[in-house]
């Protein structure tokens, strides 16, 4: 919800939201989004490094000369190649904020990271991702990808081509040209959100300042940076503090020149607060619509269906994705509503703008049916940030009875944070939502304190049905904060 943020993270989680939608957003991951997750950083990573050389490494500022001067005394980079070996081989669990940016929908990945968490949380989230090593991969394209990775600096499968030390960096826009073509053509057309760099971090510096992106051409990207705290830190005095600070000041002033704007936080543990703001606010930009209807009780069948058909082709011209299970006597009006919107101004929107998930009908994959349903509700839930429910009734042993897979789906709903909304005047299950809402309000709208009276007149039975349809656009705007 808004006013939690500052005006300038406020404003950066709009723009970045609107980039997402328009398949404009990419991300580019450091060290930092790594280290929760127990990798180590430069720092740690060349601390026994530094030793060998006498050096210690917290007086080192560039690090990548230290990783040179090894591979000068060995004459050899085999040591250092060990040494990713040790520390990024073992497994680990991607970290929250590998979680979230992996559910986004977000196309483009770049890192300098030799780990695989990326990656790996593409693939827990059902993604598949095209995943660019070396310069050779740059040519060809995995099938039905939805992502793709570039691990510009290498990985740790090949620990021996990964690049580590000066003369490396230095060569890379000739012995890497297409990696940078790339990359500078993405900064071009899609914004960048850098995380897990630190003031510190030597890659951010030598990444950017071999490439060459025209000023007419720039576009702003946004880079996390934890604010040099006020306070004295251990044995500093007070000269050396503001010393920090004003050091901090002309760095953030320096990125300007690459077009990247810093988002200064207190913590690094805000990061997943914020990138959790992004997901729910471009989630409620997808709507669920969950219902179906064996019959239509006080109203007449073809006044529900239209009312169906134009409340989602409202939402298709509202700018809002439909998803939908295809419920029994809901979902056709729900898709034709939608299509009819589309099709009316193909240029303005989109077929992406519906998602169909017809249920499974039979089992498959060792699972039974019931499993697979509810396998895929999760799945198909989880795509939204507001749950509609409509009517919700079925044929039980010659009976027309409440729909309980519409009450599952609500489960679901509250299970992932998706905000449900009954429109109890449909009566059936919608409206036996609506009384559960009603009956327990402390949990139910805690966060949207507001919701209770809207749930409560879209529950009345005598609701005038000629305007429940802006009701429900007004409240899902509202919602979409």
């Amino acid at each position: 919800m808004t006013g939690k943020f500052s005006a300038e993270i406020e404003a950066f989680i709009r723009t970045y939201v609107k980039d997402i939608e328009n398949g404009g957003a990419a991300v580019f991951a450091g060290a930092g989004l790594s280290k929760s997750c127990g990798f180590v950083n430069w720092s740690e990573l060349l601390s026994e490094i530094a030793e060998e050389l006498g050096l210690k490494v917290e007086l080192e500022h560039d690090l990548i000369s230290v990783a040179q001067y090894h591979v000068n005394q060995k004459n050899s980079s085999n040591g250092l190649a060990r040494k990713i070996l040790e520390e990024f081989s073992e497994q680990a669990e991607p970290s929250e904020a590998h979680d979230i940016i992996s559910r986004l929908p977000i196309r483009t990945y770049w890192t300098t990271n030799y780990d695989t968490l990326i990656e790996d949380s593409l693939k827990q989230n059902y993604r598949v991702a095209d995943i660019k090593r070396k310069t050779d991969d740059l040519v060809t394209t995995r099938p039905k990808r939805d992502a793709v990775v570039y691990k510009m600096h290498g990985d740790v499968s090949s620990p021996g081509a990964a690049i580590l030390y000066k003369s490396q960096y230095e060569k890379y826009h000739k012995s890497h040209e297409a990696f940078v073509t790339t990359l500078s053509g993405d900064l071009i057309s899609k914004t960048f959100l850098f995380i897990g760099f630190s003031f510190t971090d030597p890659n951010l510096d030598y990444v950017l300042s071999r490439l060459h992106v025209p000023d007419d051409y720039r576009r702003t990207h946004y880079c996390f940076l934890r604010k040099e705290p006020a306070e004295l830190q251990g044995k500093e005095d007070e000269e050396s503090a503001k010393y920090r600070r004003r050091r901090q000041e002309h760095h953030v002033r320096d990125l300007l020149r690459f077009g990247i704007q810093a988002l200064l936080i207190d913590d690094y543990n805000e990061i997943p607060v914020i990138l959790k703001e992004i997901e729910s606010r471009f989630l409620k930009k997808t709507i669920f619509i969950s219902g179906s209807a064996e019959e239509y009780g006080a109203w007449d069948k073809q006044d529900a269906l239209n009312f169906v058909h134009s409340l989602s082709a409202s939402l298709v011209k509202g700018g809002y994705r439909v998803v939908n299970g295809f419920g029994w006597g809901i979902g056709s009006a729900v898709i034709n509503g939608a299509l009819d919107a589309i099709y009316s101004k193909p240029e303005k929107y989109s077929e992406d703008q519906l998602i169909m998930r017809p249920f499974p009908q039979v089992a498959s994959n060792g699972k039974d049916l019931p499993d697979l349903w509810h396998e895929y509700r999760h799945r198909m839930i989880g795509l939204s940030g507001i749950a509609l429910f409509i009517f919700g009734n079925k044929v039980k042993d010659g009976s027309v009875v409440n729909a309980d897979g519409v009450h599952k789906e609500f489960e679901i709903a509250q299970e992932k944070g998706v905000v449900a909304l009954p429109i109890g005047t449909t009566g059936y299950m919608a409206k036996a939502l609506a009384d559960e809402m009603l009956a327990d309000p402390a949990n139910h709208f805690s966060d949207y304190p507001w919701l209770e009276a809207e749930v409560a007149q879209l529950a009345d039975p005598a609701a005038n049905r000629a305007k429940i349809e802006r009701q429900i656009l007004s409240i899902i705007k509202k919602l979409g904060g």
